[in-house]
């Protein structure tokens, strides 16, 4: 599978668009070469979709990112805190356990993988550092959004200079949990008794997992925070949804990429973010170049 295809479709953020010398955006499903339920720009290589139009999928998404297919990487997806702080690509095969990645280095795309958990993009544009993370519920609990912010300090970016956005996630009219999820959130913060809200079934609660992240970020003192708003259960044929997959009793899903490149020439920064969505994942991306 060789043939070009058209650019893939993708979801503009408004905070990126007004940073100069940046381009972005966030892949929906559509654009890509795979079938059914992986229809049709999966590119999560854990699915059990044809390896072969799961490559295809990410040259894609590559091509649209301007980078060569092995520039484009991904980290392997454990929901916990780890920051990988990228020097050169690395093959699928021996990605790091990681759910987020910082890097100063020109021509690669740094990728995250989601199907309804959140994917954070990250830029301090002045200092030439990006960064991109993988926030489910236990990962974002547990510190990771922190953790990326602090990495991208370690190589010279400035909190109060950081640009960053949620993208598509699970909307709070879709994420349904039950009587004993809020507990932790409780206790780690009173306030927030806000993401919840009662569910129809008794005993349970809708989280607004978007909010929550958020809300994080804005604790962390960042310089634009923003979200896209869109609600990957809900917009069947847009964006990919493990949730969903799961209402339906499917036997797998895709993976959608989300993708942030940037690029310097000189001294002055010129950062590209690429995002996107698929039904086994999403990959956040960014490039140096």
């Amino acid at each position: 599978m060789t043939e070009a295809g058209p650019p893939a479709p993708v979801i503009a953020a408004p905070a990126f668009e007004r940073c100069p010398g940046m381009r972005h955006g966030f892949f929906t499903r559509r654009g890509g070469v795979s079938e059914g339920i992986y229809g049709t720009l999966n590119c999560g290589f854990g699915s059990r979709d044809e390896r072969e139009k799961v490559a295809e999928n990410r040259r894609r998404a590559a091509a649209t990112l301007g980078v060569a297919p092995g520039s484009l990487i991904t980290p392997y997806q454990v929901h916990g805190t780890e920051v990988a702080t990228v020097e050169t690509p690395w093959d699928p095969a021996s990605a790091p356990r990681a759910d987020a990645m910082v890097t100063t280095r020109p021509g690669i795309a740094l990728g995250i993988l989601t199907a309804d958990c959140a994917p954070v993009l990250f830029a301090d544009a002045d200092a030439g550092v990006i960064g991109a993370c993988h926030a489910g519920w236990r990962g974002a609990l547990a510190g990771v959004i922190e953790a990326t912010v602090a990495a991208m300090e370690r190589l010279g970016a400035g909190r109060a200079r950081i640009t960053a956005v949620v993208g598509p996630a699970i909307g709070p009219l879709s994420y349904e949990v039950g009587p004993e999820f809020p507990q932790p959130f409780l206790e780690q913060d009173a306030a927030n008794q806000a993401l919840f809200r009662p569910a129809t079934r008794d005993g349970h609660f809708l989280f607004d997992l978007a909010g929550h992240v958020r809300d994080r970020l804005g604790a962390c003192g960042l310089a634009v925070v923003e979200g896209t708003g869109h609600d990957t259960c809900a917009e069947d044929g847009h964006l990919f949804s493990y949730r969903r997959a799961c209402l339906r009793g499917e036997a797998d899903f895709g993976r959608g990429p989300f993708g942030h490149r940037a690029g310097w020439e000189a001294i002055m920064p010129h950062l590209i973010i690429f995002l996107s969505v698929f039904l086994a994942g999403l990959v956040v991306s960014c490039v140096l170049w």
